[in-house]
């Protein structure tokens, strides 16, 4: 199975928080993730992101894809 950094939805209903996880692809969207590397709010103004950058270089480095999201995150955080 792939690796694949995506997000997981936390918080309540019409307030959706999200983690930055790595898991593997065949596994629900809320299942147990491999790691947390970070977590994105949209409800703020402007959105908030916080993605541990050592985290997110070191699984992709051993091989793992980021969902198209979880992409436009990390060019915001550069």
């Amino acid at each position: 199975m792939a690796v694949k950094m995506r997000l997981t939805r936390m918080g309540s209903k019409k307030r959706p928080f999200y983690r930055v996880v790595v898991t593997n692809s065949g596994t629900r969207r809320d299942g147990r993730p491999l790691d947390f590397i970070g977590w994105y709010n949209p409800m703020t103004e402007p959105a908030k992101v916080e993605i541990d950058k050592q985290k997110a270089r070191k699984w992709l480095e051993q091989g793992a894809e980021a969902s198209e999201t979880v992409k436009k995150l990390l060019k915001e955080m550069r």
